[in-house]
């Protein structure tokens, strides 16, 4: 998998994985960085240094493509994604699917202001785990280690963010798929 699908797959894991818990419904900001493994921090610079030197039409261009979905570049290096979580995704408190990856996620502990999960992806082979903690219902902060092999070479990097409600009409953001309810 290309870098730069690995660390889109990797900010929609962690931004589906935070709405498990009971969040409020609408618009969510979502930014995260990634750290901890020196290649990677290569190619997110590599990426911001090759957004900025970009001529300022095709950088528009560019950032209008990823605008439509809803992702943009963060202060301090890392990326910002909105996310749309409607009204029913809020009142099961189920985790969006993460449809590229191939990924399964596990909570292993939860309360009313914190969130503890694991996940395995096979495509490529990944896993990890996250802890994520509410401020109520329209903040929340996490920290992410995730496992993964590239070259043959076992790689290890981290993920910190956090999420912040923005409004309660999502505007143009497409809420992700979820997986249909179970039959009863």
């Amino acid at each position: 998998m290309p870098k730069t699908s690995r660390l889109l797959s990797c900010l929609l894991l962690c931004s589906a994985s935070a709405f498990a818990q009971t969040q409020a419904p609408g618009l969510w900001a979502v930014q995260s960085k990634m750290g901890g493994n020196p290649e990677m921090d290569k190619a997110m610079a590599e990426m911001q240094k090759q957004l900025a030197s970009m001529p300022p039409a095709q950088r528009k261009q560019m950032e209008a493509m990823m605008g439509k979905n809803g992702i943009g570049a963060a202060p301090g290096g890392g990326f910002s994604l909105k996310v749309c979580i409607t009204p029913e995704m809020a009142a099961r408190a189920e985790m969006p699917s993460q449809t590229e990856g191939h990924c399964t996620n596990t909570i292993t502990s939860r309360s009313a202001s914190a969130l503890k999960m694991k996940f395995v992806c096979t495509n490529p082979p990944s896993s990890g785990e996250g802890t994520y903690v509410f401020n109520g219902d329209k903040a929340y902060t996490m920290k992410m280690v995730m496992q993964s092999a590239r070259n043959g070479k076992p790689e290890t990097m981290t993920i910190e963010g956090q999420g912040k409600w923005l409004a309660a009409d999502c505007g143009a953001v497409k809420p992700p798929k979820v997986p249909a309810a179970p039959a009863k």
